[in-house]
């Protein structure tokens, strides 16, 4: 799964999503993406689940990019633990993820319908509300 080699602090604090991704919300490598529409944590298992499906629909051929990675640690503490004694230990990775932003790119020379499927099947890995766009869609207006 993904997560950094290395983070400068081990434990972050939660941080706020507000506004819009106005970086990486334009698909510049495939032919089709895949748009959050709504801001939150997209875990490390998650995106790895989404890929798995996408390149079991592609059947290796086309290519993929993964826009997001988790760089931010989860912390937790142990099940039946009173409060107190400091923050948990870190437990998994997200991405933050603000509406806008595409997550997922895929082409290479796939057909529109084998795309189509596979950030379909893609959609359902997520947490947040997705959208499926293409390189000719123009992005105006809607986040």
């Amino acid at each position: 799964m993904l997560m950094p080699k290395r983070v400068k602090w081990r434990k972050q604090m939660r941080g706020r999503m507000k506004g819009k991704a106005y970086r990486g919300s334009e698909v510049t490598f495939g032919d089709f993406g895949l748009k959050a529409l709504e801001p939150g944590w997209v875990s490390a298992r998650q995106i790895e689940a989404a890929r798995r499906a996408i390149v079991r629909t592609m059947k290796r051929r086309g290519k993929i990019w993964i826009r997001i990675f988790p760089d931010k640690p989860v912390t937790q503490k142990p099940a039946e633990t009173r409060m107190g004694k400091g923050k948990g230990n870190v437990e998994y990775w997200v991405a933050v993820v603000k509406p806008g932003r595409i997550m997922f790119e895929i082409g290479g020379g796939l057909p529109d319908d084998v795309c189509l499927e596979a950030l379909r099947l893609a959609q359902y890995k997520f947490s947040i509300k997705t959208k499926i766009i293409s390189r000719t869609e123009v992005s105006g207006g809607e986040a």
